[in-house]
């Protein structure tokens, strides 16, 4: 059994939470979010958007199922099977009750050695719901988790301050070259999870990952991803100028976005953006497409939204949230570019919207004709 020593959790509002450590031994400070995802923690963690955040898991019993191994890799791509980026994200995890014995066919080794391998510290034995209530009433609040015997988190860092999509995008152009490839696609690496590559590769595409701030209007492609990524949207002009200049250079190469991408394009479109109290994390959250009646569960995780108020002619929203009817999308009516908020790539969370890809695939096709 692993021998904890003392962990605690401050938030800036001065409230306190005192537990046991796991993962690594060090003392950070972040944003304080929580997502209330059953399932899937390989995944969440190791997802760029959760840059800066230290994450609150509401699921009580996490590690019961062990992490699987780094090392095995897809052979077409390259890319990890498991996990959703070549590292962990997160600042730091706060659990309340961390299963010391792990079971799964696929697991290596325990959540904490992983954590303790990405110089992740952890903290368990708390009270996961008041530390969600305290959010969701107050909003997402900065705190810091230090550990006995290592030296305190000088001060609350407020990571949104900072360019995240910088530190967590590609610095050089990666293609993923398709033998069967039928289309072409560049990726703008915001902090892509690898499941879009993945979707976007099955589906018989080279896909071509640049950086956040490349002008991919040089490029010869045939459809643009706009991918998710983490922090607040307004500080990346260069990316919101570089999609400005492809949509009017190359109107009949249809463009997709995800979540950050989806913000993006709509700054891009003439919208803006603002930060929600507490944000959407988790694997069942309801959209409904505007127009019809079909609505969908989908796996989110974001803090920021778009306003719709100042989207320029043409553009209309394309999804909305059944929650709190915040935007989960836009569309342009005539031409070939839509995104949205959500995360259809999933991993972790519900496949419900995949036929997304298929339709930006379709869009494609017939747009290359």
């Amino acid at each position: 059994m692993l021998k904890s020593k003392t962990a605690r959790l401050i938030l800036e509002d001065g409230t306190q939470f005192d537990g046991f450590s796991f993962g690594a031994e060090q003392s950070v400070s972040g944003e304080v979010v929580f997502s209330t995802a059953m399932t899937g923690y390989p995944e969440s963690l190791t997802d760029p958007s959760y840059s800066g955040q230290i994450l609150v898991i509401t699921y009580p019993l996490i590690g019961n199922y062990g992490v699987p191994d780094t090392a095995a890799t897809d052979p077409a791509t390259g890319l990890p099977k498991f996990f959703e980026s070549d590292r962990v994200h997160i600042k730091g995890l706060v659990i309340s009750d961390y299963s010391f014995q792990y079971s799964h066919w696929n697991a290596v080794r325990s959540l904490s050695d992983w954590l303790a391998e990405n110089g992740v510290p952890g903290i368990f034995g708390v009270d996961t719901r008041q530390i969600t209530k305290i959010i969701r009433e107050r909003g997402v609040m900065l705190g810091k988790l230090n550990v006995e015997g290592q030296p305190e988190a000088a001060e609350f860092h407020n990571p949104n301050k900072e360019n995240l999509v910088e530190k967590v995008s590609c610095t050089d152009i990666i293609t993923y070259a398709n033998p069967d490839a039928r289309r072409t696609i560049v990726l703008v690496d915001c902090g892509c999870k690898y499941n879009i590559i993945r979707c976007l590769y099955n589906r018989n595409a080279t896909v071509v990952r640049v950086p956040w701030d490349y002008d991919f209007s040089t490029l010869d492609y045939d459809g643009v991803m706009l991918s998710n990524g983490p922090g607040d949207p307004a500080l990346c002009g260069k990316t919101i100028e570089n999609i400005k200049k492809a949509m009017a250079a190359k109107p009949d190469k249809p463009l997709f976005g995800i979540c950050l991408g989806n913000q993006l394009l709509s700054w891009a479109a003439g919208a803006t953006t603002y930060k929600l109290k507490y944000g959407h994390r988790s694997h069942n959250q309801p959209a409904l497409e505007v127009g019809t009646d079909r609505a969908v569960i989908t796996s989110q995780n974001h803090g920021y939204a778009v306003d719709p108020a100042g989207l320029g002619e043409g553009w209309e929203p394309y999804f909305i949230n059944l929650n709190d009817n915040t935007i989960e999308g836009i569309k342009h009516r005539t031409l070939p570019f839509f995104s949205v908020q959500f995360h259809p790539e999933a991993t972790s969370g519900p496949v419900d919207t995949e036929y997304l890809f298929d339709q930006f695939i379709d869009l494609i096709d017939q747009y290359k004709k």
